[in-house]
């Protein structure tokens, strides 16, 4: 494990003001658009059908971009973030782990999520990239940015759909986080269970996680050394035993 990559939105921020300022700029009560994306939680249906069914045929792209203008675009800080995200990545990176933070987020996000300050080696966003998820295009950027083999980096997220099955599809490994509404709702189907390397209830236990598999790695890696070793002992002693029948020969 030589790369983490975290999804962003409820893997390592919590969608709360997201949602709420989305249920501002269209004047509904935010208890009804938290509910509106339940619902779309439930039908495994993406979640800004949420705004479009409040607001039928609502081009989602061009309403941000009125926000934007508006002065009422994305927002992040502190309070924002879970509280196992700093020593998690932290944690991680005091490993040797590289830690990459990458998700469906706007460039403005992406710039956000940098002024933080998070214990990372890389910021990205979809917004950057071009390419969302679950399209292969992004986890091809992923895997581009991981620096590492696909079998050597894990994705972490929150979502099925999104985060855990078109990572593997890329064939990285992949962390389920049970976390959010869709973290909650798919934890325990089969599916998901079948497709994930590792299910955590929260961030800080890929410390242990990655520890456990750089011991393996290592340990591999010396057993991989004492057996060549081993093999060069071999061929230097049937090098000698025959140099040996020469010199006999020869007497």
């Amino acid at each position: 494990m030589e790369t983490i990559v975290f999804d962003v939105g409820e893997t390592l921020v919590r969608d709360d003001r997201y949602w709420a300022s989305w249920a501002d700029w269209l004047g509904i009560p935010r208890h009804t658009i938290s509910a509106l994306v339940g619902a779309a939680t439930v039908q495994n249906r993406d979640h800004t059908d949420a705004l479009r069914l409040i607001k039928p045929g609502m081009d989602v792209g061009e309403a941000y971009r009125a926000r934007e203008a508006a002065g009422r675009g994305d927002h992040l800080d502190e309070s924002d973030l879970y509280p196992d995200v700093r020593p998690a990545l932290a944690s991680l990176r005091a490993l040797g782990v590289r830690v990459v933070l990458a998700g469906n987020q706007t460039v403005r996000t992406g710039e956000l999520l940098r002024g933080l300050d998070l214990p990372a080696d890389l910021v990205a966003t979809s917004g950057e990239w071009g390419a969302e998820k679950p399209s292969q295009e992004f986890f091809a950027h992923v895997i581009e940015a991981s620096g590492a083999a696909p079998d050597r980096t894990v994705y972490v997220g929150d979502h099925p759909a999104y985060d855990l099955f078109p990572a593997r599809e890329a064939g990285l490994r992949a962390a389920h986080l049970r976390r959010g509404p869709w973290g909650y709702l798919w934890a325990d189907d089969p599916e998901v269970i079948e497709a994930a390397d590792w299910r955590i209830d929260n961030l800080t236990q890929l410390t242990a996680i990655a520890a456990e598999q750089r011991e393996r790695a290592d340990h591999a890696e010396r057993a991989d050394q004492a057996d060549q070793a081993d093999q060069a002992a071999e061929r230097s002693e049937r090098a000698a035993e025959r140099a040996a029948e020469r010199a006999d020969h020869q007497g």
